[in-house]
């Protein structure tokens, strides 16, 4: 029996996606090849990208004022691309957790950066709100959604100057005006695929102001240039990213797909509130639709509560080192059973404490 997968990434995939995948590893459409070794140059890849690229911005709903690539290095490597092409005098973000301050070191080797608001205080427990953007600032970047803390951006910050996304653990999950960000980057392992590709959707006329010079690679114009083929790319991840973009337009695309993810968190967390043995660590009004953390309040409780839910089927339920206590990543492909699963679970360790 197949675990439910409450793993941070690499996570859940719809399970058509499993299916067409294995089934592309072994012969991809019939061409007599695997997937894993048809040339990235050659015609059936150069259709798959191609195709990925155009229903990422038809996903987003943005027209051809941008440009979609998919990379290399994870959303740690465009920690430092996004400061390399854009910040020229100064950048501004917002600290909301571990990826959004790493976000913020790597940017500072290349210029000044100014925090304009940060939750480190409380624990990251909350999303600031007294954001003031300075105007003369190059980009404004945020993290919309803080996997380990479970606190997400349910308003996005107005701002007449750039605005930069890291949107690798919520992508897709929410109707979203995304012609507000000049810039949009996330790791595929989430919700947009199998790990190894990073997609990044740019608008192109935030590029080119930068003076300082660019390592090819890392040069947002030379990659749409070379229409993210400038090395050879991650064959395998990117046919993953344009099966499950597929899957999203089956679905009955973003609306659909945030109604499903609005319903799932509502399970999970009417139950976190209303179990006396539990807490959640999120404040309320900030809560993530895609990663639920919670305690237990008695910590002496932990052997009873993780038999129970290992004995359940349930995988990476764990919380991340830095916080500890225990995360549910309830992403897009995550069946609305298994989080029943999960309540079971905590109704049942209630009953039994």
């Amino acid at each position: 029996m197949k675990k439910h997968n409450f793993s941070a990434g690499p996570s859940i995939l719809p399970q058509s996606v499993f299916e067409k995948a294995s089934e592309a590893v072994l012969n991809f459409e019939n061409s007599g090849l695997s997937v894993l070794e048809i040339s990235h140059r050659s015609k059936e890849f150069l259709n798959v990208i191609e195709k990925a690229r155009a229903l990422a911005l038809q996903t987003a709903g943005l027209d051809d004022s941008y440009e979609v690539l998919f990379l290399h290095g994870g959303a740690s490597t465009q920690f430092l691309s996004v400061p390399y092409n854009l910040l020229e005098k100064k950048a501004v973000y917002i600290d909301t957790g571990t990826w959004a301050n790493k976000a913020i070191k790597e940017a500072q080797l290349f210029g000044k950066v100014e925090i304009i608001n940060s939750s480190k205080s409380n624990g990251y427990k909350h999303i600031p709100k007294d954001i003031h953007v300075p105007a003369d600032a190059d980009y404004l970047h945020i993290t919309t959604n803080n996997t380990i803390y479970g606190t997400q951006f349910h308003h996005i910050p107005n701002t007449e100057i750039p605005l930069v996304a890291d949107m690798s653990s919520d992508i897709f999950s929410r109707e979203l005006d995304y012609s507000k960000f000049s810039l949009i980057y996330a790791g595929s392992q989430k919700n947009l695929g199998a790990s190894g590709s990073t997609m990044v959707i740019v608008k192109r006329d935030i590029l080119g102001r930068v003076s300082r010079k660019i390592p090819s690679i890392l040069d947002y114009q030379n990659q749409i240039k070379h229409e993210s083929m400038f090395n050879t790319p991650t064959t395998f991840s990117v046919y993953v990213n344009l099966l499950v973009l597929q899957w999203i337009q089956e679905q009955g695309g973003i609306k659909a797909i945030e109604n499903r993810n609005k319903h799932k968190a509502k399970l999970l967390y009417d139950e976190i509130d209303r179990n006396p043995l539990v807490e959640g660590y999120a404040a309320k009004e900030d809560r993530s639709l895609m990663n639920v953390s919670f305690f237990l309040k008695d910590a002496s409780m932990q052997e009873k509560f993780d038999t129970l839910w290992k004995n359940a089927n349930i995988s990476g339920l764990k919380g991340h080192r830095n916080l500890g206590g225990y995360r549910a990543s309830i992403y897009n492909a995550m069946p609305i059973q298994s989080i029943q699963v999960l309540v079971d679970v905590l109704k049942e360790f209630e009953k039994k404490s």
